[in-house]
């Protein structure tokens, strides 16, 4: 249902961020204790600030009782997806070349299922992270298809 809710959600707000010169990042619908919550998740190249929140927020609570999509009370909250924020398309993958990322995959390589470190490159669907293991850097090379998750990460 939450994914059902989600899409329905998403196609309702894709015009307000589109029209405000937002990012839409991602739509979560979940229930948390006896609570559920629908969270919308947005951003641009300049990030986003309390203002651009408001203004989705106020736009989408218009639409939100309009299309009437969600039967059960729920809290609405508009964020920032913040600094470690999830990759979920490929243009987003494209865009964090030269940026930290922590990459989880469906099956190990190497015998390994995560992978934290710098996108060097992101071509022909496969990422290139460099690692650090110890003192020397490692090259992964991580095919699209097998990538479960990947988000933005600090490096230190």
């Amino acid at each position: 249902m939450s994914k059902i809710v989600s899409s329905k959600v998403e196609q309702l707000v894709l015009p307000i961020v589109e029209d405000l010169k937002l990012e839409l990042v991602e739509v979560e619908y979940k229930k948390e204790g006896p609570n559920w919550f629908l969270r919308v998740y947005i951003d641009s190249d300049k990030g986003v600030d309390l203002d651009d929140c408001e203004k989705v927020s106020e736009k989408l609570s218009e639409r939100l009782d309009e299309a009437d999509p969600i039967t059960e009370a729920y809290f609405l909250e508009v964020s920032s997806p913040g600094a470690e924020r999830p990759l979920k398309k490929k243009a987003d993958v494209e865009k964090a070349v030269g940026k930290g990322v922590y990459v989880t995959t469906y099956e190990p390589l190497d015998g390994e299922k995560a992978f934290e470190g710098m996108l060097s490159s992101f071509h022909n669907d496969e990422l290139t992270i460099e690692t650090k293991v110890k003192t020397r850097t490692v090259i992964k090379t991580i095919p699209y298809e097998k990538v479960a998750n990947i988000r933005l990460s600090i490096l230190f």
